[in-house]
């Protein structure tokens, strides 16, 4: 049976993120992390790039989950 999922091509591309700008809440939830350590990243430019829309910070769900793959490769590489 079909799940949603598979109906949309761009799910693949998205690797299950919302098909939505993602808030600062957002990504605290994801990764698990404090909200301050959000705003942190952010202002030590470490963590996923945002960008903001008026007064409001947002982020791209295909810069995060670029920044998941370039952090997977980073740690693949060290070890």
């Amino acid at each position: 049976m079909a799940t949603p999922r598979d109906l949309d091509p761009r799910a693949a591309l998205r690797g299950g993120l919302p098909d939505r700008y993602l808030t600062p809440d957002d990504i605290a939830e994801m990764f698990e992390v404090p909200l301050e350590t959000v705003y942190q990243w952010r202002k030590k430019r470490t963590g996923p790039p945002g960008f903001r829309i008026g007064k409001h910070l947002r982020y791209d769900p295909a810069d995060v989950r670029a920044y998941v793959d370039q952090r997977k490769h980073a740690d693949a590489t060290a070890a």
